[in-house]
């Protein structure tokens, strides 16, 4: 077998890795936190900007979803750009988007507020929705890191 980061991904599950995203992001739009848990496994472990690992939905949720979602607007992921990377069973896969979203500063006012996320999604049969196993999300380099909205929980 030759492995190739570049070989193209079943039509199907690029669609599948595209909706993970689309899903995610209207949740963190929405500000909703409960049914955004259905996106990532029990036990999935995140890192990004603002933590080293955080094992588990709940610890993610209370330590970076619920410090930054209700803080930022327009969150939306670059779909036409997202890239997979499937395995050969089709049963896992590597996502990679760049996301945009608007932060506030402390004086009230607005500034871009872009990134990326890398997933690891499985599922257990090919045709089943994508669950995120591990995250990293990052700002670009010279972003705020803080935003300063206040928006209230859906969930």
């Amino acid at each position: 077998m030759t492995v190739k980061a570049t070989a193209p991904a079943h039509p199907d599950d690029l669609a599948g890795v595209r909706d993970w995203f689309r899903t995610l992001s209207e949740h963190v739009r929405a500000v909703d936190f409960v049914p955004a848990r259905a996106l990532f496994a029990e036990d999935f472990i995140a890192f990004g900007t603002f933590s080293d690992f955080l094992v588990g939905r709940d610890n993610t949720e209370a330590n970076q979803w619920r410090k930054v979602w209700p803080t930022i607007d327009g969150f939306t992921y670059r779909l036409e750009n997202v890239q997979a990377i499937v395995s050969p069973d089709r049963l896992h896969a590597t996502g990679m988007a760049v996301w945009d979203s608007t932060g506030t500063r402390e004086d009230g006012t607005p500034f871009e507020r872009p990134g990326r996320t890398t997933v690891s999604l499985a599922r257990e049969r090919v045709g089943d929705p994508w669950v995120a196993t591990h995250t990293h999300m990052s700002l670009f380099r010279g972003t705020p890191d803080v935003s300063h909205g206040k928006k209230a929980p859906r969930s």
